[in-house]
């Protein structure tokens, strides 16, 4: 795929942005400004309050994309594959055909490396683009901490991405993994390393969108809150309310009177 193979010719060149969308409404505005839309699993948390991203079905994520992929034109739009749905290769392979043919995306994400490495070939071989990711991994992480701290940690995901990249990924997450290794992986690899935590030697950054825009509490250390959406949102709802309660909403303007 052209678009694909443009993003990978970034790599050295142009820093790729990543952000995540959930609906027609935020893609629109991202696909002015990203290489990448990634339709997260994270709308678990993000959207339905979920304690954790196994409780994504596959329904919910397609669902979600079709919305998302009505606001893109250019952007590369990538899918997660939620838990569960990439079990062995069969099942990956039904499900991955099932979000492509019904969101119309440019390629599906999934989580991990050597363990789940005959999975992605799998799917790399009939005609599937597969975007990696390594680090802290959401569907199976039982305690979030950065990755890299220990020698045998950083070794197994050096050789996880080189895996990864020999099995035909076009790029690879790299989730809260520590710097001087993220900056490591992406001078060993040719293709583009997208950066969460992970300093900015990645290739790439993405973010929640919802995050950068402070529309959530969360206080992780890789956000940058560029807005707070929040107190904006409660402040136009009070003054929504007070409008209503002394009567100043709505107005002539606002509403529909017979000519007499």
């Amino acid at each position: 795929m052209k678009k694909i193979k443009n993003l990978i010719l970034k790599k050295n060149k142009s820093k790729i942005v990543c952000l995540t969308a959930y609906s027609y409404n935020i893609s629109k505005i991202l696909d002015e400004h990203c290489d990448l839309i990634l339709v997260g699993d994270s709308l678990g948390s993000v959207l339905y309050n979920y304690s954790s991203t196994k409780e994504v079905t596959l329904d919910t994520m397609i669902e979600h994309s079709k919305s998302v992929r009505k606001g893109i034109k250019k952007s590369i739009m990538v899918v997660d594959m939620p838990f569960g749905t990439y079990k062995t290769k069969s099942l990956a392979l039904k499900n991955a055909k099932l979000i492509l043919k019904k969101t119309k995306c440019d390629a599906v994400k999934l989580e991990g490396g050597e363990k789940i490495l005959s999975i992605i070939k799998d799917l790399i071989k009939n005609k599937i683009p597969v975007m990696g990711h390594l680090g802290i991994l959401p569907q199976t992480e039982k305690k979030f901490t950065f990755k890299g701290k220990q020698k045998n940690e950083s070794k197994r995901i050096i050789k996880d991405a080189k895996l990864l990249e020999s099995a035909g990924v076009f790029s690879i997450v790299l989730e809260c993994v520590e710097g001087n290794l993220s900056k490591k992986i992406t001078n060993l690899i040719d293709i583009p390393t997208i950066g969460i935590g992970s300093s900015n030697h990645c290739d790439g950054q993405v973010l929640v969108t919802d995050d950068l825009l402070g529309l959530n509490q969360t206080n992780f250390k890789f956000v940058k809150k560029y807005v707070d959406l929040n107190k904006i949102i409660n402040k136009s709802i009070l003054n929504y309310r007070l409008d209503v309660k002394s009567k100043k909403f709505p107005k002539s303007k606002q509403s529909f009177f017979k000519k007499i």
